[in-house]
Order: C-alpha cells, then sequence, then structure tokens
C-alpha cells in the first residue's frame, strides 16, 4: 500500500509540472519548489514510525545546565509541573548541528544570560540532539521537520496558555538559526521575533526565502554573521542577508583572538578529531556577542549601516541618522524595512567586546603633485577619561596628495572627550619608480621645499556619540618628519590663518 502512493503521488507530480511550465518564469520556479517541499514532506510523513524530532526543557536559574523538567506538548499539566510563567516572555534556544551528540557549553551560559536580564522569563531548551547529531547534510535537510514539530509546540502553547506571541522569541545558532525559521513560518500565527546566531551556510547559501531563515519568519528577524569565510569551498556560516537586521561584526568573514595557531596545536596534539575547533571560535563568537548583550547591557556594541566592508574600514558609515546604526544582540531597535539592513562593527578579542569607533579624515597637500606613498601613520587619543596610544591608521590605498583620506580607528576603551590627537608619520623605506621620478622632477627644478607633503588639520567623527571635531596643529614650529605632532582643537583665529603641519620633503 506505501509503495502504491508513493507512485500515485509521483504521478500526481508530473501532471503538477506540466501544469507549472504553462506558468509565468518566476511563478513557476516557485510553485514547483513550494510542490517538490510538499511531496518530499508526504513521502517522509508515511513512515509508520513517526519520531519525536525535539523535546522542550524548561530550565531554572538556579541550573541552568540540567534538564529537570519537560513540557509534553498536548499534556497541559507538565505547564503546571514546569512552572511556565504565561505572563512572561519565554524564550526558545535552538541549538546546532552537533558531532558529540552533547550539549555544548555554551547552552547553559546563554541560559543564564538570559534569565539574568529577564528574571521572571521561560528559558526553554529545544533538544534535537538525536536528529543533530547525523551527517551534516542529513541534520541540514532534517530542520524543516524539526522547524514543523517546533511550530506545532508553538501552536498548542499558545492555545493551552493564551501567550501573546509577541513574547516569544526564537533564537537559533547554525542550523538551529534555519530550524528557528522553519518554525516560525510553519506557526500557525507569527511570533515576535528570530535571532540568528551565524546561521549554517552550506546547504541553504543563495536558496529561496522558504528554504532557510527569512524575514517572513517573524515580525522582527535579526542576525549575526561571524564566520562567513570559506572553509573547503564552503562558508561556515551564511553570507548573504537572510533578516531584517544583519549585523556582520569585523567584516563577518574573521573574528579577533580567534587564529588558527591555537586549533593547529591542538590538532598536532589530538590528531584530526580536533579538525571541529578550527572554525567553532569564529562561528560560535555570535553567540558570546548575544551573550555579552545581555549581560553587560551598559556597555552595548553599536553597529553602523554600510553599502560595503570596504567602505566601513575606510570609516565612512560611523553616521546614525535616519535608523544608519543599531545597538548589537539583545537591545537592538526593531527596525522593518522592505530590504534587508546590512550593518557592520569592530569588537574586541574577549568579553566584553564593545570597542569605540572613529574616523579619521586626513588631508595631505602639496604644491607638487605626489602619489605612490605608503608610510605608516600612528594617532594617539588624548581624552577626559585617557589616552589610547599608538594606533595605526590601515592604509587602503597609497597616499596622493592634495586628496582628503579617510581612516577607520578603534579604541578599546572609552576615554571620553577627545582633547588632543597626536600623529607621527613615518616613511617607508620602498622606493618606486614614480616616486623616485618625483624626487629628482622636484631636485631637477629646484622646487624641493614645495615638494613637502603638509597637513592643515585632521577632523575627528566619533561613532558612539556622534560628535565631530577639527584638530589643528599646536605648535607650526616643531615640523620634524620623525617626531610627533600635537593637534589640539582648533580656535576660531586658527581656522582663518590655516596653521598646517609640514611632514618633510619625501
Amino acid at each position: 500500500m506505501k509503495g502504491l502512493q508513493v507512485h500515485c503521488l509521483y504521478f500526481l507530480v508530473l501532471d503538477a509540472v506540466f501544469y507549472v511550465a504553462s506558468l509565468e518564469e518566476g511563478d513557476s520556479i516557485s510553485t514547483l519548489d513550494n510542490l517538490m517541499d510538499n511531496f518530499k514532506d508526504l513521502i517522509r510523513n508515511n513512515d509508520a514510525t513517526p519520531h519525536a524530532y525535539a523535546k522542550f526543557s524548561l530550565r531554572k536559574p538556579l541550573m541552568p545546565e540540567d534538564d529537570i523538567c519537560y513540557i509534553i506538548p498536548g499534556n497541559p499539566e507538565s505547564l503546571k509541573e514546569c512552572t511556565f510563567n504565561s505572563t512572561s516572555k519565554t524564550f526558545l534556544v535552538i541549538h546546532g548541528w552537533t558531532v558529540s551528540g552533547l550539549f555544548e557549553s555554551w547552552v547553559a551560559k546563554l541560559v543564564s544570560a538570559l534569565y539574568k536580564r529577564e528574571q521572571e522569563a521561560n528559558v526553554i531548551v529545544v533538544d534535537w540532539l538525536y536528529t543533530a547529531q547525523n551527517h551534516y547534510p542529513v541534520a541540514a535537510q532534517n530542520t524543516k521537520m524539526v522547524g514543523q514539530e517546533i511550530a506545532r509546540f508553538i501552536d498548542w502553547l499558545e492555545e493551552a496558555t493564551n501567550i501573546p506571541l509577541e513574547n516569544l522569541h526564537l533564537i537559533g545558532y547554525s542550523l538551529g538559526a534555519h530550524v528557528a525559521g522553519f518554525a516560525g513560518s510553519h506557526a500557525s500565527n507569527k511570533v515576535g521575533r528570530i535571532t540568528g546566531l551565524d546561521p549554517a551556510g552550506p546547504d541553504f547559501e543563495g536558496e529561496h526565502a522558504h528554504r532557510r531563515l527569512s524575514p517572513d519568519d517573524a515580525h522582527f528577524v535579526d542576525v549575526l554573521h561571524t564566520f562567513t569565510r570559506g572553509s573547503l569551498g564552503l562558508s561556515i556560516g551564511i553570507q548573504q542577508p537572510v533578516g531584517h537586521v544583519d549585523i556582520y561584526p569585523n567584516g563577518g568573514s574573521f573574528q579577533p583572538g580567534c587564529n588558527l595557531q591555537s586549533p593547529l596545536e591542538t590538532i598536532s596534539k589530538l590528531g584530526l578529531f580536533a579538525i571541529n575547533d578550527v572554525p567553532r571560535c569564529s562561528h560560535e563568537r555570535s553567540i558570546h556577542l548575544f551573550i555579552d548583550s545581555l549581560v553587560n547591557e551598559q556597555e552595548a556594541s553599536m553597529a553602523y549601516r554600510c553599502g560595503s566592508k570596504e567602505m566601513f574600514d575606510r570609516g565612512m558609515c560611523l553616521s546614525c541618522r535616519r535608523n544608519h546604526c543599531n545597538t548589537v544582540g539583545y537591545d537592538i531597535s526593531k527596525v522593518r524595512k522592505t530590504r534587508s539592513v546590512k550593518l557592520y562593527t569592530k569588537t574586541r578579542a574577549s568579553m566584553p567586546f564593545r570597542v569605540y569607533h572613529y574616523q579619521v579624515k586626513i588631508h595631505f597637500s602639496s604644491k607638487v603633485n605626489r602619489s605612490e606613498m605608503e608610510p605608516s601613520l600612528t594617532v594617539s587619543l588624548i581624552g577626559t577619561k585617557g589616552e589610547v596610544e599608538d594606533l595605526k591608521l590601515t592604509l587602503k590605498e597609497k597616499i596622493t596628495t592634495n586628496k582628503t583620506h579617510s581612516f577607520l580607528l578603534v579604541a578599546e576603551k572609552d576615554i571620553g572627550d577627545l582633547l588632543m590627537v597626536k600623529f607621527k608619520w613615518e616613511e617607508s623605506t620602498s622606493w618606486s619608480a614614480s616616486f623616485m621620478l618625483n624626487m629628482v622632477s622636484s631636485w631637477w627644478s629646484g622646487d624641493s621645499a614645495e615638494s613637502e607633503v603638509e597637513v592643515h588639520k585632521i577632523r575627528i567623527r566619533v561613532g558612539e556619540t556622534q560628535k565631530k571635531m577639527e584638530f589643528c596643529i599646536k605648535d607650526p614650529h616643531a615640523l620634524s618628519l620623525q617626531q610627533e605632532v600635537t593637534f589640539v582643537k582648533c580656535k576660531d583665529e586658527w581656522r582663518k590663518t590655516s596653521k598646517r603641519v609640514n611632514l618633510g620633503n619625501h
């Protein structure tokens, strides 16, 4: 009988394909995709021995590591036994793919952090370890079935407790982010929020929205991308934006403190079984950034809307006008646009991850056009609360005179309001052909004095405070090439006289 059902379904699908082919191209692809997904579900549902794909453990603040009480769908008594609070927020924590078949240590840490912020909440850990410990392609394929089971749990929970789904927040990591997406899309009513923590890339990158986490799955979907770097030809985390707001810390490809040296040393000692630790640091950083936002509420990181990582790395996207910046993690502002909003931020290597972003704009001028310069530029910032010294300005292009260059500067501590800037230029030892040609031309024409590079002022925008400041040279006579030159806040008369710092004849 089972075989007959499958064959009948097969011919029904063939008939449907001919029908779909007569539709518009875009509609046909979408309709066929949905049809084939439903066909696969029907085949799977023919299994005579259905298995519960997920279990729901309501963990307690004092025992965040222990599963001592399970809520059983269809059993209202289990809600009472687990002391479910229907008037508080409810979190569903959904883990990802696992090799060991065990919960990882971050689960308990996230549970504790959620209870620290929301003491009366219900923090439910969704256990789908039985399915998640399969080979990755199998686990990835089963995310939809797990999501559908969670959706049924949500529907029952809503009916049994009358909880407003606006108070329901799904937090999914890696494959668990897509599980959360399927749960949200298959629930009868839309859930309040889904947070995707570095959603898995393989088998989901480039897929249609209904086959992965997407903004349609909840009233608000926010995503942290922390390891979209390719590995063995694949990206561990998904690169494309899949939420209302997608944040890419440190560009989203690799995280500070996650160097390969330590994992490689581990592999040399423990063998290839430790290879899972190599991508874990950056991939799992998404979780710890979210935990950080819960426990360090006063030190929440800021992220900034930008067209590309390259533009952000030049400091060109630190504006907060028109919702162009947002808080990273739990306290994010729920901005819903028709298209995904991409934001970028920098972080430290450890918790608390917050840093302070500065855009530094410097206009290098000279009477003789100069190019091909790759100096080492160093800045020290002095503020009302302290100072940070010898921060390097990263060159994204060669320095050209008579042009304003923009840099992103990051400080790991709050120095308060800026009072003073110290700037140092150190000439590179490399000598290009065009550089030598400019030098010879200046010497031959007697214009070597006029070929000196000058800085009139330094302009700074502070991302976290949105303050803009101009700094002028403190002592115009201290113009040695290699020394540190001090700039202080410009006064009106300085702006009129346009004092400049001379960086010497290079």
